[in-house]
């Protein structure tokens, strides 16, 4: 079970890649071995030295009661202090973000996060990732 930032790669320079844990409710991992989680728009921020991501979409489960979570609660992210801080010091450089690239199952059944340190493209960075993607599609063809 996977779940693709695609937009990410398009959006951002991926320098670095880190795997870190997610704190969820029993609802939120029903929801997510059922498939319904986005991506529109999440991102990672530091609050208080820990590593939260925000805007991630996950949906209601659907046979959940009075106990289910909220779809776009804050949810906190488990990593190494060593990797907390060295993301910490990049993210107060300018241009720098943690944007969440991939949401997987681990081999111990656990639901871990793919961050990824990237640098906002320009715009004539996208083109030509564009112009790229289509000379490969075209080669692919013939």
């Amino acid at each position: 079970m996977e779940i693709n930032n695609k937009k990410a790669y398009f959006e951002y320079n991926i320098e670095s890649k880190y795997i870190a844990g997610l704190v969820l409710k029993g609802t939120e991992v029903k929801s997510l071995r059922a498939g319904k989680a986005s991506f529109n728009d999440s991102y990672c921020f530091f609050h208080k030295g820990e590593l939260f991501v925000k805007s991630l979409h996950i949906s209601e489960y659907s046979f959940g009661t009075y106990t289910n979570h909220e779809p776009l609660q804050e949810r906190k992210l488990l990593l190494n202090k060593k990797e907390l801080r060295k993301l910490e010091v990049k993210i107060k450089e300018k241009g720098y973000s943690i944007i969440p690239l991939k949401l997987f199952l681990s081999e111990n059944g656990y639901f871990k996060l793919e961050i990824g340190l990237g640098r906002g493209k320009k715009i004539y960075d996208k083109r030509e990732t564009i112009k790229q993607r289509e000379n490969e599609r075209n080669i692919r063809n013939y």
